[in-house]
């Protein structure tokens, strides 16, 4: 398929007026494609359109709206093998992955129109009138999740279609009955375009208006800036860096009518060893513990960069002979390259940190080494930095001198998506480590590792600041839903005023809870 180089804006295709960016080959060093920059017309035509679109989408039934959906997925799967050529081309992830990441792209964009068709994410409540109730009479009281307005979505550039323009953010928002408008992400523009042409071909399919979603092509971050102040932006989808999310956060509390981040952002997922456990599958752990570590070449929020045991020289040797077994992958594009040799560079600065088989990491190399870096506990607790991601195929074993001292760095830990606890030979510190890392993470894994993230109506994909700028919110999974939704009630409504599912005959068949009673029964 021909690459345009262009923007979706609200149904049309434009070439903006700004700087020429390009694609980058990771594998190649090649740059190709020329893509337009969107300027502040783009923006403005975006999400103006979006907001009237808004009015349109808000009256519709769930069903419709997770009929669009359904056309999405169908159109990114008619892409074919385009879609994964183009994409590899920009990304250097090979066909393998990205078969299995469109697979779950789609099979996440047609759960969420089967949740939007249900209609239960609504989560209806109502508490019927009490007049004759004393000291005062109850009213009539009906509540529900309704839709916000235009979202924002930023992608990430180690999931081009799972967190791209196709991804959990643009699909959940969506599903609530929002429209979207995405800034394409530099490390995959055309693959952006692509995805775009879906959501185009869908939305002129099931008769939605143009401005349910527009991409807008940026190589840089002055579009983002743009979307976030502007003020028909209701909320801000991101996944990304640390720096990058509390950008944002920081340009929307900024705003005169502040907006929600939903960010997604830096996290190291500690991994804690528990001494007897260690001594008894300490081969098995280091396989198990580098592999998830060089798993897509460390280019995943959830890789492991950090491991927290009681010093074990063996242990130690097993992690570094397992790192330099495993395979060097490619890293997705220069600006990761560049951040993740500082980031290795800001380690071994640290004084008592030892880069245990350090190789060569040449300047203009996007095949990375897999680093196994080592510090003692003590060193750890003093040192603040060291607790920050590396972003790359990289982990830093904390050797600690006793299992008191492996708590304290367990406490001393910041906000993480998750915490993995490998002591099942150690069951009071097992037991004491599960009740400190469940206030630090999102998803607490017992004898695993966290990269591979089941998308399902129960995980949890978020934590506390700074892995995540809301850490009751989660970015995977069915309740997803709701970071783009918020709470309207209806006091003493006559039926002909209220939503379909707070009516009394309960014409969708959802479950309600009525008078603090969950029932699918009419009233």
């Amino acid at each position: 398929m021909k690459i345009t180089g262009r923007s979706f804006v609200a149904g049309q295709w434009l070439e903006p007026a700004g700087d020429v960016f390009q694609s980058f080959n990771p594998r190649t060093g090649e740059a190709f494609n020329h893509f337009r920059e969107c300027t502040e017309r783009e923006v403005d035509d975006a999400l103006l359109a979006g907001k009237r679109a808004w009015q349109h989408m808000r009256g519709l039934d769930g069903v419709a709206i997770g009929g669009l959906l359904d056309a999405v997925a169908d159109e990114i799967e008619a892409l074919g093998d385009a879609l994964l050529d183009t994409c590899d081309s920009e990304t250097g992830l090979g066909r393998v992955r990205l078969q299995g990441e469109r697979g779950r792209t789609t099979g996440q964009i047609r759960a969420f129109a089967e949740i939007a068709g249900r209609g239960e994410w609504v989560q209806a409540s109502i508490d019927t009138a009490l007049p004759e109730r004393q000291p005062l009479p109850r009213p009539d009281l009906r509540r529900m999740l309704q839709s916000i307005g235009p979202v924002v979505v930023f992608g990430a550039s180690n999931f081009p279609f799972a967190f791209g323009v196709a991804g959990g953010d643009t699909a959940s928002a969506l599903a609530a009955g929002n429209p979207v408008v995405v800034k394409g992400h530099p490390a995959h523009p055309a693959t952006c375009e692509l995805l775009a042409r879906a959501f185009q071909a869908a939305i002129e399919r099931t008769g939605f208006p143009a401005g349910a979603f527009s991409m807008l092509q940026s190589g840089g971050h002055d579009v983002g800036e743009l979307l976030v102040r502007h003020p028909a932006v209701e909320a801000v989808g991101f996944t990304g860096s640390q720096r990058g999310g509390r950008a944002l956060m920081d340009l929307a509390a900024a705003r005169q009518r502040p907006i929600p981040v939903f960010a997604e952002m830096g996290s190291v997922n500690p991994v804690f060893l528990g001494p007897r456990t260690l001594a008894a599958t300490r081969d098995t752990i280091a396989a198990g513990l580098s592999g998830s570590v060089c798993l897509g070449t460390g280019q995943f929020c959830t890789s492991p960069g950090l491991a927290v045991f009681v010093e074990d020289r063996a242990f130690e040797s097993a992690m570094r002979a397992a790192m330099d077994a495993a395979p060097r992958g490619y890293l997705l594009n220069p600006g990761i390259r560049d951040a993740l040799r500082a980031g290795l560079r800001r380690l071994q600065a640290v004084a008592g940190v030892e880069w245990l088989n350090e190789a060569e990491f040449a300047a203009d190399s996007m095949t990375p080494p897999n680093a196994v870096l080592r510090v003692p506990a003590s060193v750890f607790l003093e040192e603040p930095g060291l607790s920050e991601e590396v972003f790359g195929p990289a982990t830093l074993l904390v050797a600690c001198e006793d299992e008191a001292q492996m708590l304290a760095v367990a406490r001393h830990l910041d906000g993480n998506l998750t915490g993995s606890i490998h002591a099942t030979g150690d069951p009071d510190l097992e037991a004491e480590l599960v009740r400190i890392v469940e206030q630090k993470v999102g998803r607490v894994i017992c004898n695993g590792y966290p990269t591979g993230v089941e998308v399902c109506p129960a995980q949890q994909h978020g934590g506390p600041y700074p892995s995540s700028s809301a850490a009751w919110s989660t970015s995977v999974g069915a309740d997803a839903i709701v970071r783009f939704a918020r709470f309207v009630a209806y006091q003493d409504a006559p039926q002909r005023l209220l939503p379909a599912a707070l009516h009394d005959a309960n014409p969708l068949g959802i479950i309600r809870r009525v008078n603090g009673e969950w029932t699918r029964e009419p009233l």
